[in-house]
């Protein structure tokens, strides 16, 4: 009786300190579980207002650019944009928007501006219109600006996700799965080339021969590198060749021209380097160095 209350008395006790921290944990994972709930609703409700404010510009913008221009956009517009990563539909019509809006608003600011100094007619004609056309190429600037950015994106990263391609083909996946495989773990550095790759599997999925859609990628991004991997890939399948031994060959070579554009740009560097010493740095030297001088000889030259 005596080893049975000796035994008892710490079980009771340990079985009440493991109820009590499990009560306590409980209390506390529901408490968290309340506040991330909390947080996760006012995230969703500020992403939906967000959502909805993109969306109400973007039809201000698209009714603009139908007011103006009632046609439909070009396919070479649409081409354009989709490979700065503007897939959506209205996505011309909000740049035509953003153009129209954004020629008016800069004439309207230059004549507010110029209306004081009460030049002449031409001359405030000339003004005027040259504000707004001007400011009517920031659209074209930042497309321009996004293509270029996707597509050093898709420069850099593609060699990377060749050999992992190859890698994949070697241990004796087909070129479908491999290339669904690659899209996925490319994902962690490159968004735009893991984005393009699932596209462009989608459309096999849904029907579209894997040249049609490896070309409407390239069509997408307009990335050379691409064209040429899709070329690789074709003729090695057609003639029969190892798949896996082509695809060696081009990320090496890819590799190679990575290597030599970035010496190509360590040697232009010097030379883009000479404006700003010229403009900026040595004027700055120059008064540092010869300016105390050039006072005290001033000081004499007047003291006599």
């Amino acid at each position: 009786m005596e080893n049975l209350e000796f035994f008892l008395i710490p079980g009771l006790a340990f079985l009440a300190v493991v109820a009590i921290g499990g009560a306590l944990l409980v209390a506390r994972a529901a408490s968290r579980k309340r506040i991330e709930e909390r947080l996760r609703r006012l995230g969703d409700e500020d992403a939906a207002a967000a959502q909805e404010g993109v969306e109400t510009r973007q039809g201000l913008l698209a009714r603009i650019a139908r007011a103006f221009s009632p046609g439909k956009p070009s396919e070479s517009l649409k081409a354009e944009l989709a490979r700065a990563g503007f897939h959506d539909s209205s996505a011309a019509a909000v740049y035509l928007g953003a153009k129209v809006l954004l020629l008016v608003l800069g004439s309207l600011v230059a004549l507010a501006i110029i209306v004081p100094m009460k030049l002449q007619l031409p001359a405030l004609l000339l003004a005027t219109a040259s504000s707004g056309i001007l400011l009517s190429f920031v659209p074209n600037v930042v497309v321009h600006l996004a293509r270029q950015k996707r597509r050093d994106d898709i420069r850099h990263h593609l060699p990377d996700a060749v050999d992992l391609l190859e890698i994949c083909v070697s241990a004796g996946m087909g070129l479908d799965m491999a290339w669904n495989s690659v899209a996925d773990e490319v994902r962690r550095v490159s968004t735009v080339l893991a984005d393009e790759m699932a596209l462009t599997n989608l459309e096999m999925h849904l029907g579209a021969s894997r040249t049609a859609a490896m070309r409407h990628m390239v069509d997408r991004t307009g990335a050379e590198e691409l064209g040429s991997l899709v070329a690789v890939l074709v003729q090695s399948e057609r003639f029969g060749t190892s798949m896996a031994e082509a695809l060696k060959v081009f990320a090496s070579t890819m590799r190679e021209a990575r290597s030599t554009r970035a010496e190509e740009s360590a040697e232009k560097m010097a030379v883009k380097l000479l404006f700003p010493l010229v403009l900026f740095i040595f004027p700055v030297m120059l008064i540092v160095l010869a300016g105390p001088a050039v006072l005290q000889i001033a000081k004499h030259l007047t003291s006599r």
